[in-house]
């Protein structure tokens, strides 16, 4: 491998550009930045629960204090913070992380801990290094260099041990040209691991890898109505960059050593969308061949082609009506036991009428099967699921100086069913639920009021669930600054398994907190709640299970040390 004339080229290229830059940075930001502020919060946290049944808690009451530090020097921060809770004390100081990110007027530099916008085939994870970007109104480029992963040895003799893996390093570019209709865009990256970052027992357990990874994306309007976009990328990697080298010439070979290991694959994207008077509708397809792989990316499915349709419209300036389908198949390779294909197809509506009332609908399905690879599918076993879903939601406003009124419902169906003949219905699954919720807003006294149930029933091959929960609740603020607040809400809930269990509970919850001078916070709750199993033997049973809690919270908010930059006091 070589990385080492790549290296020093940029690593001299980066510091001249970047001097320049952080030059320019000295003027235009980090003299608008505060020379130094010290900030900070203390807090304390103090809960008590009860529970008649037991709890698992180690202590009923529960204290915590809490203090943080907050030193800011040009930009620059380091934060200290000290946690008690219950006799456990934690303390925590600032981790050296560097994140630098001067600019000056179409220029930015990226030191330490940053990211750099790139294809989504290429890369689309942060680099620990250095990196410069420029950006005008057609005209961009990028360049970047830097750690991609940090080198983790592994323990054998730990069994939660984490799995080796090397340091990975990186470098890459990008150069586009265009902009919003018309635009064109090149990614380069160049990845390897370094092979000593890891002792040699760890290097006997995974394969140092590298890889360069070219990129593609681009956009073309040739009328107003069209657009063609294209995001194309073309990898070749090595599983094992110690394997024996290739004989042959490459255009890469000063950059990159074709070996015994290397693959080589292809992935993207191509799309079509089309913008007429009141119809919008688009088409996409995407392929990502097997082992695709860019070690610039976290992780990306490969294996399978996609296609998709959108179409939209809008009738009489009300009516919006939305269509999609796709469909996506793997075993591109044709390698695998069996084709797995699934099939997305959904609508939506939404109309308003009047100056009140809106209504929305949607459906949504998804079919998955199964076809034959290398082995033919047997019936009896083959995936063949079909999952529906459809809601219908309108929503009632009415507003006047008095009162405000809010009113909404909605329906939801779900069905899960297995279409193997086969099958014994075992996983089949159909919900119907629906929700009803009010809201007055009584103006002339300040006080919000909410009124909501909900049914949910769930029936399965061997279990049928029910729920039903009504809730009141009511909220209001207080004084001239509106910094005292009040909210309470009664709560009644009934839960059935049918056959096994009917549980009913029954609940109260109130809040107040007060801000005093934006910096100081009290807030303080109480909730309690009476539950237990009803009817179970057809006999007479009570509520005979009570939980409470209350809790007292404060928080304050302060500076210390404020130098302000000349720039900041203008401001003021």
């Amino acid at each position: 491998m070589r990385h080492k004339p790549i290296k020093q080229v940029l690593v001299l290229a980066f510091t001249v550009m970047l001097a320049g830059v952080m030059h320019a940075q000295n003027i235009a930001e980090i003299a608008k930045s505060d020379p130094l502020v010290i900030s900070g919060a203390v807090g304390t946290q103090n809960t008590y629960r009860y529970s008649s049944v037991g709890t698992g808690y180690g202590s009923p009451l529960s204290n915590t204090i809490y203090a943080n530090l907050d030193i800011c020097i040009y930009g620059f921060n380091m934060p200290f913070s000290l946690y008690y809770s219950n006799g456990s004390l934690d303390f925590n100081y600032p981790q050296l992380s560097l994140n630098f990110t001067p600019r000056y007027k179409n220029w930015t530099g990226h030191i330490g801990q940053s990211s750099m916008a790139m294809s989504n085939y290429v890369m689309n994870m942060s680099f620990n290094g250095i990196g410069l970007e420029y950006n005008s109104n057609r005209l961009r480029a990028g360049v970047f260099y830097g750690r991609l992963r940090n080198a983790v040895n592994g323990d054998p003799t730990d069994p939660f041990a984490r799995t080796p893996q090397y340091k990975r390093m990186g470098w890459g570019f990008k150069l586009g040209y265009g902009s919003g209709k018309h635009f064109i865009d090149l990614y380069f990256l160049r990845a390897y691991d370094c092979l000593n970052s890891i002792d040699e027992n760890a290097q006997n357990l995974v394969s140092p890898q590298e890889n360069i990874v070219v990129g593609l994306k681009g956009q073309v309007t040739p009328f107003k109505w069209l657009a063609f976009s294209a995001n194309v990328a073309t990898s070749v990697f090595n599983k094992d960059s110690r394997a024996a080298k290739v004989p042959i010439k490459t255009s890469f070979d000063k950059i990159f050593d074709v070996n015994y290991s290397s693959l080589m694959r292809f992935a993207g994207d191509l799309s079509a969308n089309i913008m007429l008077p009141g119809v919008n509708a688009n088409i996409s397809y995407r392929m990502v061949q097997p082992d695709y792989t860019s070690l610039g990316t976290y992780y990306m499915s490969n294996n399978y082609h996609s296609l998709g349709v959108t179409l939209g419209t809008t009738l009489f300036n009300k009516l919006s009506l939305t269509g999609t389908f796709s469909g996506q198949a793997d075993n591109l390779s044709k390698r695998q036991m069996f084709t797995t294909a699934g099939y997305v197809y959904a609508a939506n509506a939404s109309m308003r009428l009047g100056n009140h009332l809106n209504v929305s609908a949607s459906y949504n399905g998804y079919l998955q099967t199964q076809y034959d690879g290398t082995v033919k599918v047997n019936d009896s076993t083959r995936i063949n699921r079909v999952m529906h879903s459809a809601s219908l939601t309108p929503s009632y406003t009415y507003d006047t100086d008095m009162l405000g009124h809010t009113a909404s419902l909605s329906l939801n169906y779900t069905s899960n069913k297995d279409l193997n003949p086969f099958a014994n219905g075992e996983s089949d699954v159909q919900t119907m639920a629906f929700g009803l919720s009010y809201n007055l807003d009584a103006k002339p006294i300040e006080t919000n009021f909410t009124l909501s149930f909900s049914h949910q029933d769930s029936k399965g091959f061997s279990s049928h669930y029910r729920s039903d929960v009504l809730s009141l609740g009511a909220s209001r603020s207080f004084l001239k600054e509106k910094n005292l607040n009040f909210s309470g809400s009664l709560s009644l809930c009934y839960n059935e398994i049918k056959r096994q269990s009917k549980n009913l509970s029954m609940g109260c919850d109130l809040s107040a907190n007060y801000t005093y001078k934006e910096a100081h916070v009290f807030s303080a709750s109480a909730g309690f709640n009476k539950y237990g199993d009803v009817n179970i033997t057809k006999k007479r049973s009570s509520l005979d299970c009570t939980d409470i809690t209350i809790s007292f919270n404060y928080a304050y908010t302060f500076t210390l040390l404020a130098i302000k930059s000349k720039a900041n006091k203008e401001k003021k």
